[in-house]
């Protein structure tokens, strides 16, 4: 994707994707795995390669977000688990709205309730990367991303280095709540697997495998200059902004939608009102003629009862 300025458009938090990219550019219907995948558009690493033709396995423990695939991404394989040393089960705090918070780790779920959101701990099946990879028949690895709060040791620890061998993998590197340097947990795993540390970013630390020299050699050792691509925050809500590559489309679905109100199924409407935050039983019974009066109102403005 191209903006109107002629930039990418990263999908990432700090340009991991444009970085990725660099090393790999020229690499044509990849693969890559992405452990702890998020939303499938927002703060994204892989969305960049999907929408470039490439593919993926994607971990991602929250079922609400990894249902989302399916519709905006349906090549990638999408694993609803955990991901860890080794198979069984494990506790998993989810937070329901500041999902990135996420973590298996009970003192990082702890602190991160500081930012306005609270944790529902649940039981979930642990699996290994290697046992993921082995199920799903992976073979070659572009790049495996590993963000997951806090378990980036464990994850790392549950692969077969000598049979999976991403060319780059890129791992969060700092402590949740307070963003200090994580990676000594780790580092020493990928270290010993045979791969040579790239770039750090401030937020992640790159590495690439020893038999890739090509890929050390395109992948920067610094961050790339931040104007280097357009980010998502600056394109914000695609309807308000005529400079969103979505725009348009926005535009037209907006009115389609609004002029669609009075013929959609009431537990449609209920989800609809539900997702906005607000109670459906505040707004009246949705079967009633008030409320059928009000969406006509809102309507017609659109379906051509109302010209304006």
């Amino acid at each position: 994707m191209t903006t109107t300025a002629s930039r990418p458009l990263s999908y990432t938090q700090n340009m991991e994707d444009y970085h990725l990219a660099l090393a790999l550019g020229g690499v044509q219907a990849g693969f890559y795995i992405d452990v702890g995948g998020g939303h499938p558009i927002a703060d994204n690493v892989s969305m960049w390669f999907y929408e470039r033709g490439w593919r993926g396995l994607v971990v991602e423990p929250q079922a609400p977000l990894a249902g989302l695939y399916r519709h905006v991404r349906p090549r990638d394989i999408v694993h609803v688990g955990l991901v860890g040393e080794q198979s069984g089960e494990a506790v998993f705090h989810m937070f329901p709205r500041l999902h990135g918070l996420s973590t298996m780790s009970p003192q990082n779920a702890e602190g991160s309730t500081v930012h306005g959101d609270a944790y529902e701990t649940v039981r979930m099946p642990v699996t290994t990367l290697s046992a993921l990879c082995e199920a799903h028949g992976v073979t070659a690895i572009d790049f495996l991303k590993v963000d997951v709060e806090g378990a980036e040791a464990d994850v790392l620890a549950g692969n077969d280095w000598s049979r999976y061998r991403p060319a780059v993998v890129v791992v969060e590197a700092i402590a949740p709540g307070t963003n200090a340097p994580s990676h000594a947990a780790w580092e020493p795993i990928l270290l010993a697997a045979g791969y040579s540390f790239r770039l750090d970013d401030t937020l992640n630390r790159f590495y690439v495998a020893d038999e890739r020299p090509d890929v050390l050699e395109r992948l920067p050792d610094t961050r790339a200059p931040w104007d280097a691509v357009t980010h998502m925050y600056e394109i914000g809500r695609a309807p308000e902004n005529a400079a969103h590559p979505d725009h348009a489309l926005a535009v037209a679905l907006t009115r389609a939608f609004w002029a669609s109100l009075p013929g959609l199924d009431p537990g449609l409407l209920a989800d609809l009102l539900a997702r906005a935050g607000r109670d459906a039983l505040a707004t009246g019974d949705l079967g009633s003629d008030a409320f059928r009066a009000a969406l006509g109102r809102i309507a017609c403005g659109y379906d051509g009862g109302q010209i304006t």
